[in-house]
């Protein structure tokens, strides 16, 4: 097994993290560029986000594909294959001239998007022992909020100086460069026992996931806080381009290097969980986001940015340590275990705006975060139920 800090960790570790930047860079790269799609293919504001979002439903949905095939045929090739199929979806979006095959490239873009997110940490839970583990997933999710940040940062910027079409070509370039790395870095699979590939395995699989606690309890906890986090950032962005901040989109877009502070807590996430445990940092994390939503409340564009820096790191170190958790307490199918927490994950991301949202219609941004506080207790009291089950199988075990 692979152990910390040696040269298979850092190889194994640095291809997973340049594979999972240029997934979530492609995921993001559209987030910029939606007013420009909406004018350059005379679509509504309302459509113009669907280029996203349809990203995002088919990412998710794949992901309960992705992780039992990966049990039943290997890890690494896999992987291997949906990086190329978003380089050539890439491409393709570059020679685009109609919105429905925009649509569709995007659709297709999402289910390749989802292999890579789905089999990673599985392929680590294999390959590595359990202190590598815990260290090389929270860089692994450094990797993922990089991505995120680069994406946004690089379809702004390119957006503005290439338009769409430049956009994507050079994105393309990027993702055949990080495949070529990924493919040449990430040592082949040497622990990985296959399964037969069973519909009905598959089906019982997720069941027993869904009703081992200590597995439910972390998807609740990662898609519940994810549901918080992500659209938090929706409704902030009203609060700057109005009075008396009135920020221009160029601007506010720059609020996702807020992102860093997650970066950060992300690579430490291993080290915590060591010294202390998984379940009292994904608590931990929860009170950080709720001091961090706190400090949004005071009407200073400098407190708010803080907040803002808060909340990531209180977030990142619930989310790496919650995916952490999941691969080290599932029984059997840990590839399933990991795509159905990530499932969790993005239905979280895809609903919390609609909650979020009743609050914002009755009291603005003060109501926002007494309703994300509110969520943040009821996770918080799932992170304690969590640490109980904890204990008791420590004690077990003694």
């Amino acid at each position: 097994m692979i152990a910390p800090h040696t040269p298979a960790f850092w190889r194994a570790t640095l291809a997973l993290c340049l594979g999972s930047f240029m997934v979530f860079a492609n995921l993001y790269v559209t987030q910029p560029l939606l007013p420009m799609i909406a004018e350059q293919y005379n679509v509504s504001a309302l459509q113009s986000s669907v280029s996203f979002t349809i990203a995002t439903l088919t990412l998710g949905l794949s992901l309960l594909f992705y992780g039992p095939l990966s049990d039943a045929v290997g890890r690494k090739g896999i992987m291997l294959f949906t990086m190329v199929g978003i380089t050539l979806t890439t491409a393709c979006l570059a020679l685009t001239s109609g919105y429905p095959s925009l649509l569709l490239l995007r659709a297709l873009q999402g289910f390749f998007l989802a292999g890579l997110p789905a089999i990673a940490v599985a392929y680590m839970s294999d390959e590595f022992n359990a202190d590598a583990l815990m260290i090389a997933v929270g860089i692994y999710i450094s990797g993922n909020s990089l991505g995120g940040i680069g994406g946004r940062l690089m379809g702004g910027f390119l957006g503005e100086n290439l338009g769409l079409g430049g956009t994507f070509t050079v994105m393309a370039i990027l993702s055949l460069l990080l495949t070529l790395a990924f493919f040449w870095l990430l040592p082949p699979s040497r622990h990985f026992e296959p399964k037969p590939l069973r519909p009905k395995l598959m089906l019982a699989q997720m069941g027993e996931h869904l009703v081992n606690k200590r597995l439910l309890l972390s998807y609740l906890i990662g898609g519940l806080s994810f549901f918080i986090f992500v659209n938090q950032y929706s409704y902030i962005t009203f609060v700057l381009k109005d009075s008396p901040y009135s920020l221009s989109a160029q601007y506010i877009g720059l609020l996702f290097l807020t992102y860093l502070s997650g970066t950060y807590a992300s690579a430490i996430s291993g080290k915590l969980a060591r010294r202390f445990s998984q379940p009292v940092c994904m608590m931990a994390g929860t009170i950080i986001i709720m001091f961090g939503s706190a400090v949004t409340l005071i009407p200073s564009l400098l407190a708010i940015v803080i907040g803002l820096f808060i909340n990531a790191f209180g977030f990142f170190l619930t989310h790496s340590t919650a995916s952490s958790w999941v691969s080290l307490n599932a029984r059997s199918g840990k590839a399933s275990a990991s795509s159905l927490y990530l499932t969790f994950y993005y239905i979280g991301a895809s609903t919390g705006g609609i909650y979020l949202d009743m609050f914002w219609h009755q009291g603005r941004w003060t109501a926002v975060v007494e309703g994300s506080w509110l969520m943040l207790l009821m996770i918080l009291l799932l992170g304690y139920g969590l640490q109980r089950l904890h204990r008791v199988s420590e004690h077990t075990s003694l």
